[in-house]
């Protein structure tokens, strides 16, 4: 628990996933250590440099206060033999080791180049030369660099953040409309300007683009063939379908007679079906709405079945809905319900839901993960019955009502369609 707890505690908030943050902190960082690995290399250069100046004009004083001692002349002010702040360890190389050389080191609360050389009696002879003007002119370099380095990081960012803007707006446009696809919504197009210019340049957001475009074309090209097949292929049936109905209907009484009725019965339902989901894929079916009781609806719906099933109305309500359609997709519940199912079937209306559930097996689980099917394949690439043409009907229907249709089995036992209607609007009451 308290390693859950201090992950939860680390996790960092949703928007810093985005690219667009992502390439700011990237920005960032590589400016700052860009300009860090800069500025250090110019204030290391420029240091050594100033120092090795000090340096230099301290032995060029140190040689001059050498003869002026020499000739036995005064020293002049900066100039001392055995000074007391003079830096130990300078002291011991010039008296142990008999050579000069320069130390930069701090003189009364100063920063001073001491540059000595080796006398008579052991002595050392030491300049001092003031080093305050030259390390305030590094600090003040310093200060540059900062100050330029902070401005060269935002232009940067700022700039960065605008180029890396137009290329993330453009995927959102991108991740909408392939939402827009997911749904069904096949039209929406994204369009991106520069894929419709082939003269120009194309980035990645724009081959992203023109191929999620092209996709839906193939997609939708696809799906429209298939709709005009299974019409054509319907509405062809229907002629023979119907001189078979009317030839069948003058066969002698019998039982041959009878299975070749239902036989073709089953056919021309087969037919209205597939005519029915074409139209439905087609999206041209329209919903003549109104105001209706729903207990009452259901009750209807139910007779019309001529299946058994009960009615339980828990609260009733007025919802606006296509009395036909709801016939259709209840019918088509309870028939799948008494198909696949075990009895008792219960209808429950409270409020605008309706469920019907039934006691059997409950729905498989890729009905739940998938939706219904038409038709599903095997591993080896034969076709079988899927879920049925009801339960795709019903869910077609629905969506023209502008009602959720949802499939979930009950804890004990049983398959439970939910279907949410649109209740009546306030202003109607």
């Amino acid at each position: 628990m308290n390693t859950a707890r201090r992950r939860a505690a680390l996790r960092l908030p949703s928007w810093t996933a985005t690219l667009y943050w992502k390439f700011a902190v990237f920005i960032t960082v590589m400016c700052c250590t860009l300009a860090a690995l800069l500025g250090i290399l110019v204030h290391v250069l420029v240091g050594q440099q100033t120092e090795s100046q000090a340096r230099g004009a301290a032995l060029d004083e140190l040689d001059g206060a050498v003869a002026t001692y020499v000739a036995g002349e005064p020293l002049g002010r900066n100039a001392a033999v055995d000074p007391p702040d003079l830096p130990h360890n300078l002291r011991e190389m010039a008296v142990h080791h008999k050579e000069r050389g320069t130390q930069l080191a701090d003189h009364q609360g100063r920063p001073v180049m001491w540059a000595v050389a080796p006398v008579d009696g052991g002595r050392v002879l030491a300049v001092r030369l003031d080093y305050g003007d030259r390390a305030a002119a590094i600090r003040g370099l310093d200060r540059a660099i900062i100050g330029s380095s902070a401005a060269a990081i935002g232009v940067t960012l700022l700039v960065g953040l605008f180029g890396v803007s137009r290329i993330t707006r453009r995927l959102h446009r991108t991740a909408r409309v392939a939402r827009r696809i997911s749904t069904g919504d096949l039209d929406a197009r994204v369009g991106d300007p520069r894929a419709l210019r082939p003269d120009l340049a194309q980035d990645e957001a724009a081959a992203v683009a023109a191929a999620l475009d092209a996709m839906a074309a193939t997609l939708q090209n696809k799906l429209h063939s298939e709709q005009r097949f299974t019409a054509d292929v319907s509405h062809e049936l229907r002629t023979p379908l119907t001189g078979l109905h009317a030839a069948a209907e003058l066969l002698p009484p019998g039982r041959p007679t009878e299975m070749v009725q239902e036989r073709i019965q089953t056919m021309r339902r087969l037919t209205e079906d597939l005519l029915e989901i074409s139209r439905l894929d087609a999206q041209v079916e329209r919903a003549d709405l109104d105001i209706h009781q729903l207990g009452p609806l259901v009750e209807r719906a139910v007779r019309a079945t001529r299946l058994a099933a009960d009615v339980d109305v828990i609260r009733d309500a007025r919802v606006e809905t296509d009395q036909r359609r709801l016939e259709r997709v209840l019918g088509n519940l309870i028939a799948n319900a008494h198909k696949h199912g075990r009895p008792p079937v219960v209808l429950t209306v409270d409020g605008p839901v309706v469920t019907v559930r039934d006691h059997g097996d409950g729905y498989p689980d890729d009905l739940l993960d998938h939706g219904p099917q038409r038709f599903k394949t095997r591993s080896g690439g034969s076709r079988k019955s899927g879920h049925g043409l009801g339960l795709t009907i019903a869910g077609g229907q629905a969506r023209v009502l502008g009602a959720t249709l949802c499939f979930s089995n009950a804890p004990s036992g049983g398959a439970v369609a939910t279907l949410r209607l649109t209740p009546e609007r306030q202003s109607q009451e």
